[in-house]
C-alpha cells in the first residue's frame, strides 16, 4: 500500500497498517487533523503503539512515542460516537424518506379524487351519424298487457336509459334495479374509469367513460355525476329515456349533513351535541360558497343536476332551469312515494314486475337520523329554497302522472309490488330485515360506509335458498361497489381509498 508524496515519492507501508497522508510524510501538518498535539493525522497503528510508516526515499523514519491507554480509550470512544452519530443520521433520513413517500402517495390520492385525469383532445364523431342511428341490442320479448297500456295491448321493453343518480335519494336502490336489468338483457353500460362515480363533483364528460372512444354508444348510464346534458347525450341513442329521483329537501339536507359531515371542513368548527341545529341557527355564519365540499350543504339536488346551487333563489333563472329539467327528463320520481314511482317507471319502460323488485340498500340506522322538529324542518327548507322550488314543481307533475295512470289502478299495482317484495324478503334475507355492519357475515355484502362511522345497514343472505331464486337473491342484496366489480368496472381508485381508510381506521 502506498502514498504519493508532494515530491512524487511514494511511502510504502506493510499491509494492514494503513496509509499516512502525504503532508505527514513531508512534516507538513494538514490544517484540520490532529495527532497528539502535533496537528497530524496518524494511522490506527500509531495509536496502537506501532511504528508509523513513512518510508520515503531518503527520508528518515519519524519515531512515534507510545500512546497512553487513556488516549486509546478516548480515541476508540470517539470513533464509536461518530459511528452512532452517523447511524442516527441514516435512520433519520430513512424515516423521512418513508414518511415523505407515504405523504406524497396520500396527497396524490386526494388529488386524483379532486381533479379528473387529463383527457387527450379527440375529434368527436357527430352524434347523428353514430349514436342516434345505433342499432338496438337484441330484442327483449314483448310484455303482454303492459301496465301503461290498455288491457290486451303489448309493448317492447325500453332498453336505453339515462338515470341521473342524485345523492341521498334511495338512488343506490334504483341503481341495483338497473344493474340487474342491464345484466339480464346484456346491455352496454357507460361506467366510470377507476372509481364508482364520474369524477364528481366535476361536470360529466363523455371521455370519463371506461373504454371510451369517439362515437361510442351505450344503453345505460347511471353512476353518480354532475349532470351535463350535452355530454351525456353524445353517448346515448335518440330514444333514450331520461329519469331521476328527488327527495324532500329538508330531509335530504339532514341526511347529507350527517353522511358527508366529516369531509366538509365547514362543519368541523360546529360545537354542541346537535351540530345540525347549530348550523341551521345561523347558516351564513358557517357556510362559504367556495368551501371544499360545500355543495353538500345547500341545494344539493340543483347542484347534481348541473346548475349553480348558490344562485339567488328568486332569480328568474331558477324557474328557467326547472323548466329545462322538465323538458329533458321523462320521469322525475320521488323518494317519499318510492313504490308509486317504481310503478310509473315500470309503466314508462314497459318492464315486468320482477324487473322492479327491490330491497332498500344503503339505509341508515335509526339512531343516526336526526329528528327534525317543525322549526328545524322550516329552517332546512328555507336554507335549501332552490331545491324546495324544484321539489314542489315535480311533486305536482308526479301526481298529475298518477292521475293519468289512475289512482285505483296505482293502488292495486303498488300493493302487488309490496307483496312480491315481502315474498322475496322471506326467500332471500336471513331474519327478514337489515342488520348493523358489524353483524354482516359476508364481506361481499358489506355496504360502503361514511367516513368515521358504521351507520349504513346491510343484509345477510339466507344459507338455504331454492335454486330458482339463488342468483336473484344475491344480486338484489349486492351493494353498489361489489356489483360494479362483478360487472367488470375498474375501481382501482375507490379500492385504494378503501384500503387507506381501513389502515387508518377511518
Amino acid at each position: 500500500m502506498g502514498v504519493q508524496g508532494w515530491g512524487g515519492r511514494t511511502g510504502l507501508c506493510p499491509p494492514g497498517l494503513g496509509v499516512l497522508p502525504a503532508a505527514w510524510l513531508h512534516s507538513q501538518p494538514p490544517p484540520s487533523s490532529s495527532c497528539r498535539g502535533h496537528g497530524w493525522l496518524v494511522p490506527l497503528s500509531c495509536l496502537r503503539g506501532q511504528p508509523c510508516c513513512n518510508a520515503v526515499a531518503g527520508a528518515p523514519e519519524l519515531p512515534v512515542p507510545p500512546v497512553s491507554p487513556g488516549l486509546r480509550r478516548a480515541a476508540a470512544a470517539g470513533q464509536v460516537t461518530r459511528m452512532l452519530h452517523h447511524g442516527k443520521h441514516w435512520r433519520s433520513m430513512c424515516k423521512g424518506l418513508v414518511l415523505g413517500t407515504l405523504l406524497t402517495s396520500f396527497m396524490l390520492l386526494l388529488y386524483s379524487y379532486a381533479i379528473p385525469p387529463l383527457q387527450v383532445s379527440v375529434t368527436e364523431i357527430p352524434v347523428p351519424s353514430s349514436c342516434s342511428s345505433y342499432p338496438p341490442p337484441r330484442k327483449a320479448p314483448a310484455v303482454a298487457n303492459g301496465t301503461g297500456s290498455p288491457s290486451g295491448w303489448s309493448c317492447l321493453p325500453k332498453l336505453n336509459i339515462m338515470f341521473m343518480k342524485t345523492h341521498k335519494t334511495a338512488s343506490s336502490t334504483i341503481l341495483n334495479i338497473l344493474f340487474r336489468f342491464g345484466e339480464k338483457h346484456r346491455l352496454k353500460f357507460a361506467f366510470p374509469n377507476g372509481r364508482n362515480d364520474f369524477y364528481y363533483p366535476s361536470y360529466f364528460e363523455s371521455s370519463q367513460v371506461q373504454h371510451y372512444r369517439p362515437g361510442a354508444c351505450f344503453n345505460i348510464i347511471c353512476n353518480h355525476m354532475r349532470f351535463h346534458y350535452e355530454e351525456v347525450r353524445k353517448l346515448l341513442p335518440a330514444d333514450t329515456i331520461f329519469v331521476t329521483v328527488l327527495r324532500d329537501p329538508a330531509y335530504l339536507f339532514e341526511s347529507s349533513f350527517h353522511y358527508f359531515g366529516r369531509v366538509i371542513p365547514l362543519t368541523w368548527k360546529l360545537t354542541g351535541d346537535d351540530k345540525l341545529a347549530e348550523f341551521l341557527r345561523d347558516p351564513w355564519h358557517y357556510y362559504d360558497t367556495n368551501g371544499f365540499n360545500a355543495h353538500y350543504l345547500q341545494n344539493l339536488l340543483f347542484f347534481d343536476l348541473g346548475y349553480d346551487n348558490n344562485m339567488d333563489a328568486n332569480s328568474p333563472l331558477v324557474e328557467e332551469h326547472i323548466q329545462e329539467i322538465d323538458r329533458r327528463f321523462h320521469l322525475v320520481m320521488l323518494l317519499e312515494y318510492f313504490d308509486e314511482s317504481l310503478v310509473l317507471l315500470k309503466d314508462l319502460l314497459c318492464w315486468q314486475l320482477e324487473d322492479v323488485l327491490y330491497f332498500k340498500l344503503n339505509a341508515r340506522k335509526g339512531s343516526t337520523v336526526s329528528r327534525l322538529t317543525p322549526e328545524l324542518y322550516e329552517k332546512a327548507t328555507s336554507w335549501n329554497l332552490i331545491d324546495a322550488k324544484l321539489y314542489r314543481y315535480f311533486n305536482a307533475t308526479f301526481w298529475r302522472k298518477v292521475e293519468a295512470y289512475g289512482r285505483e289502478r296505482m293502488a292495486k299495482d303498488v300493493a302487488e309490488l309490496q307483496r312480491e317484495n315481502e315474498k322475496m324478503k322471506s326467500i332471500c334475507i336471513d331474519g327478514g330485515h337489515p342488520v348493523d355492519a358489524s353483524a354482516i357475515q359476508e364481506s361481499s355484502m358489506q355496504p360502503w360506509q361514511p367516513l368515521g362511522e358504521k351507520s349504513i345497514l346491510g343484509y345477510n343472505l339466507k344459507k338455504k335458498i331454492n335454486k330458482k331464486h339463488q342468483k336473484l337473491c344475491r344480486k338484489m342484496l349486492t351493494p353498489e361497489i361489489q356489483y360494479l366489480t362483478d360487472l367488470g368496472v375498474n375501481l382501482w381508485i375507490t379500492k385504494l381509498w378503501s384500503r387507506v381508510r381501513d389502515f387508518l381506521k377511518w
